[in-house]
């Protein structure tokens, strides 16, 4: 375990850098200094944060335009009723889904200040697994409306759900000291988060032997984050830098021998 520690760390500390935020969704909650609109830019962002990386970086930018670079403000005003429900979005996520989670949203945030403030109010913050529970949570908020479930927002099933683009914006709210990470949500400690589980995290992590799940499901994401807080337990998913940028470099580097 002492030479993959070592392999992580020299990885992590060369990515995780300043640098690094120009190319990587994080770059949109960092334009904001109020909690609100950092919370609502991370949920959306993270969203989007699956398929090509242009595409994502291009489709988030757009979203906040549409939103006036006011996310809160405009949640609140529910500013999506004036746009139309079939306006494509990114990829499979159109207007009409990503509407039933701001209108979940604008729920929470007429009654709490802040996401975090709701979450310390029902007892999330406390959770084993706090991205789980809150998905949980606004997926109840979106099923009180009795349209059904929204799986482009929140998958149902929350029993086997990876849950990577939750565990992804938790990982920028809660982080702390970071160059990268936003570190605004205190009342969960980074020990907490779980690893944003993508193809490229799980290919390496099975190369090194930090995960031996063949399914990229819940369990796995157990497995590998249990298996990083041996390494590193006040700040597990520091490592999701180690495992994806050595993910992106060997995919480059078989490009280039093609």
């Amino acid at each position: 375990m002492q030479s993959i520690k070592n392999l992580l760390d020299e990885a992590a500390a060369r990515i995780e850098t300043p640098e690094f935020i120009a190319d990587d969704p994080v770059q949109f909650p960092r334009l904001f200094s109020s909690l609100p609109d950092i919370e609502i830019t991370a949920l959306c962002t993270a969203l989007m944060a699956w398929g090509n990386r242009r595409m994502i970086l291009r489709d988030a930018r757009r979203l906040l335009e549409i939103m006036d670079m006011q996310p809160h403000r405009w949640v609140k005003e529910s500013g999506w009723r004036d746009l139309d429900p079939a306006l494509n979005l990114h990829r499979t996520l159109f207007v009409r889904d990503l509407s039933r989670l701001l209108e979940a949203l604008r729920k929470i945030y007429s009654r709490y200040p802040t996401l975090e403030a709701f979450m310390e109010a029902e007892g999330v913050s406390r959770c084993e697994a706090p991205a789980w529970e809150f998905a949980a949570r606004l997926q109840q908020i979106m099923l009180a409306d009795g349209e059904g479930a929204c799986p482009q927002c929140i998958p149902s099933r929350m029993g086997t759900t990876p849950l990577k683009r939750f565990n992804m914006a938790f990982r920028w709210l809660v982080r702390r000291d970071s160059p990268v990470d936003l570190g605004v949500w205190r009342s969960i400690s980074p020990s907490q988060l779980y690893i944003p589980l993508d193809v490229h995290v799980g290919r390496i992590s099975r190369e090194t032997g930090l995960l031996l799940r063949r399914s990229n499901d819940r369990k796995a994401v157990e497995e590998l984050t249990g298996r990083l807080r041996e390494l590193l337990p006040e700040d597990p998913t520091r490592y999701d830098f180690a495992l994806f940028g050595l993910g992106i470099e060997r995919k480059e580097s078989a490009l280039k021998r093609e």
